[in-house]
């Protein structure tokens, strides 16, 4: 059907008739994309099917990866991508009148995610299917994902997002592969056979409906699922009260990360993780055993990886289903489950390294909590074998202590694998926030570098640079991101050059004419487009850079001869609704916004811009129009980023500190194509762990921060009063744990010569070049291979 344009429009037309009861003349653009939807999705059927059929009769190992986020974004425009397709059916629509961008532009983005855990999984699965490798992924199919952000007043206002309002064209509901997954009730222990048994008895059950999505490789024919789990009631208990019960157990694949500020929020996220790694064990464990009539060599065929710790429970799970299942003893059952089970650590932040109250956890997962008890107990003994008497050791390795269940501890024990995501990140887990671990197990530690799909962010996201580098060394950089590297050769080449200015001088007009349109405010496309688009967090320090603003403000407002290149500053962030702090910071950037962008000295000197709800398609937008990569994590904080890869790749230069993947940026494009400043990780560990920092000299003693900082509380921005103290506090009362005074000066430096150097046309241009030709290293291609040879051990079939 996608053969020739002909072919495709007849094809087209017809399926519209059948499928939507109406001519083409009373045809609506949501018919047209309902339309050629499913006509991609029938397309590939055929392959998925084969490819599914292949995943059965190989010996093969595979890989299923379970995440409680998958950031997909747009399918449309990237499926017709990867299927070859995009012109024929591009040219085929326009024939017909019909503007496949507007299609686009009807379709929702997929937010089942909140920030770089969730597009990582997204790429690393597009990178699977690329490779033509056996690996499946499985997550939720949250009814409204992360929620749609809306500003209101300079404040973030949330919004439920609906981006299943018009249903999804991409899924398949799979009802015959449902499984039910128990909650609450009772154990009993019995003798049977002479084995102890038990039962789960009184158990609320919940039924767990897969809906599948192809995932489409890279003009492959190799076509893999991403299977999401909807809760739906089962056959509802007498005894309860059914309009209660409905409502609970739609609620657990309602929302991503409810508010777990209270218990019953804590319920429903614990019972989300349950929910995704039991749903997905099972069926994995019955798709094995259409195979294999027993489960003695499952580790030698099947390999489970758990990103982050949500889905740590995999561990008791898999050991449930063997042992009560199965019928395996004790010992049979962990062998086989730690040699299946590999786990991603992506955080050193405690807080984010998930615990469970046990008066939480034991009534809701009776039977898991009997299991992770007994894993406690005996690891607990091993070391207590290896060091009698070292009680302290015992309490801080334990899995379950101080009346909480610490799922990084029970993922650690319970896997063959644990890997940080960049280098720095993996040497922290090992050196500090996991050593006594690295210390019990070296063997399981290693590092796997994050990478991008890179086609996503240059094919898809920036067509006209992506036209240039074909055009200056063929098309084998699209299967070969290393490929890119050759462009090196163009670095004296002032046409090249040129080119590679006016394209981004066009993507900056895009961008500029979506702002315009967004937000009302005019932005000079000739000035530095200056961007930090990434979660709100603390530790990300948005707030650094709207104090430097403030302080450039400043600058201008006091002298009327001070020159600096002109600067559009622009930001997306959402903060989690429950985090007060990082509210304050979008009100404080949106605050300077106001002031700034209506001060008629400033002019087209500087403007400020916030972009409301940032999700994937706006940062297809923004990566492309970007001069600079802001990357200011506090080192040691940031386990690697993702985003400062999109940028790279698309010409932006980064200023960023010493942290996750932006040291191996630096390694790549040497110290002369990257702006660095800032304390290194070393130096904040030693800080954290010794002391010595005192937030008020910085605050005293330097007027330019004084300046800024003041004006946080003393009446500089009209209307807002105490509304910035919780920032002053945390600054100067608190003595400012992420060092944004710290690293202040520094920052200012490096700005300082950022502007200076893009007054340089050529010399900017070529560091934009060198950084483009040095990001093929970050492809998601190269890091799934070196999940795939070193630690999963699978192969392209």
């Amino acid at each position: 059907m996608f053969s020739s344009t002909l072919e495709f429009k007849n094809t087209f037309l017809k399926r519209l008739e059948m499928q939507c009861g109406k001519s083409f003349s009373e045809s609506s653009s949501r018919d047209h994309y309902q339309t050629l939807g499913s006509m991609i999705r029938e397309f590939v059927s055929n392959d998925w099917i084969a490819t599914n059929e292949r995943y059965l009769a190989s010996e093969g190992k595979q890989v299923y990866y379970l995440s409680i986020e998958y950031l997909l974004g747009k399918l449309l425009r990237q499926n017709l991508i990867n299927l070859g397709v995009e012109h024929t059916v591009q040219v085929g629509l326009q024939d017909l009148g019909i503007d496949l961008d507007e299609l686009e532009e009807l379709e929702a983005d997929a937010g089942l995610g909140n920030g770089g855990l969730g597009r990582l999984a997204a790429c690393f699965l597009d990178s699977l299917a690329s490779l033509n490798l056996p690996g499946h992924g499985h997550g939720i199919r949250y009814k409204h994902g992360l929620f749609e952000q809306k500003i209101v007043d300079g404040y973030q206002v949330e919004l439920p997002e609906q981006w299943l309002r018009s249903g999804n064209v991409w899924e398949i509901r799979k009802a015959d592969r449902a499984v039910k997954i128990p909650f609450w009730g009772k154990v009993e222990a019995k003798m049977e056979n002479d084995r102890l048994v038990f039962h789960h008895q009184n158990a609320e059950t919940v039924t767990a409906v897969p809906h599948d999505m192809p995932v489409i490789g890279f003009k492959s024919k190799n076509v893999n699922t991403l299977r999401l789990w909807n809760a739906e009631p089962s056959p509802f208990p007498i005894h309860k009260d059914i309009l209660k019960y409905k409502r609970e157990t739609e609620s657990i694949s309602e929302f991503l990360y409810p508010d777990d500020t209270h218990d019953e929020g804590k319920i429903l996220r614990l019972k989300q993780q349950y929910f995704l790694v039991s749903a997905s064990i099972q069926s994995i464990v019955r798709t094995y055993r259409k195979q294999h009539t027993s489960l003695e060599q499952f580790h030698k065929h099947i390999c489970i990886h758990i990103n982050d710790t949500h889905p740590v429970l995999a561990i008791p799970e898999l050991m449930r289903v063997l042992i009560d299942e199965e019928g395996y003893d004790w010992d049979k059952a962990w062998h086989i489950t730690k040699h299946t089970i590999s786990y991603t650590n992506h955080t050193t932040l405690s807080e984010a390294l998930e615990k469970w109250p046990i008066h939480i956890f034991r009534p809701l997962l009776p039977r898991i909590y009997m299991i992770v008890e007994e894993i406690n107990e005996r690891f607990c003994q091993e070391l207590w074998e290896q060091a009698p008497g070292d009680w302290q050791r015992i309490g801080e390795l334990a899995i379950i202590a101080d009346h909480y269940v610490k799922m990084a501890h029970l993922a650690i024990v319970g896997s063959f694998s644990v890997n940080g995501v960049a280098k720095l990140h993996t040497e922290i887990l090992k050196k500090r926030e996991m050593k006594p671990f690295y210390q019990l197990f070296p063997e399981k530690f290693n590092n796997k570098t994050n990478g991008i799909a890179y086609r996503r962010w240059l094919l898809k996201a920036n067509p006209p640079l992506s036209a240039l580098i074909t055009d200056s060394i063929g098309p084998s950089w699209t299967y070969s991101a290393e490929e890119l590297s050759q462009l090196l050769k163009y670095q004296n080449d002032s046409s090249f050059l040129e080119q590679l200015l006016k394209i981004k001088n066009e993507n900056k007009q895009r961008l500029a004419d979506i702002i315009l349109d967004k937000t009302g405010v005019v932005v000079n496309t000739g000035a530095i487009f200056d961007v930090q688009v990434k979660r709100l967090h603390a530790y990300k320090r948005q707030l650094l850079n709207v104090l430097h603003i403030m302080h450039l403000y400043n600058r201008m407002k006091e002298d009327s001869n001070f020159s600096t290149a002109p600067r559009v500053f622009i930001f997306g962030a959402k903060a989690s609704p429950g985090y007060y702090y990082a509210k304050k910071i979008i009100k404080l950037i949106n605050t300077v916004a106001e002031k700034i962008n209506n001060d008629p000295i400033v002019g087209d000197k500087m403007k400020v811009i916030f972009l409301e709800n940032y999700r994937v398609s706006l940062a297809e937008k923004i990566f492309p129009a970007s001069d600079i990569s802001e990357q200011i994590s506090t080192a040691s904080k940031e386990a690697s980023g993702t985003g400062n890869m999109k940028f790279m790749i698309n010409g932006a230069l980064t200023v960023g500190t010493l942290d996750g993947a932006n040291i191996e940026i630096r390694e790549l494009v040497g110290d002369e194509n990257i702006f660095t400043f800032g304390l290194t990780a070393d130096e904040v560990l030693h800080y954290y762990q010794h002391g010595g920092y005192q937030s008020r000299e910085y605050y005293h003693h330097d007027y330019r921060i004084k300046q800024a900082v003041d004006q946080l509380v003393n009446g500089f921005f009209p209307g807002v009063q105490n509304e910035f103290e919780p920032i002053f506090d945390s600054l100067v009362e608190e003595n400012d744990q992420y060092f944004v005074l710290k690293d202040f000066a520094a920052y200012t430096d490096i700005q300082g010569k950022i502007g200076e150097t893009f007054m340089n046309k050529n010399k900017w241009q070529k560091m934009s070049l060198t950084n483009i030709a040095h990001a093929g290293y970050f492809s998601s291609d190269r890091t799934i291979k070196e999940y795939a040879d070193e630690i999963w051990g699978i192969n392209p079939l």
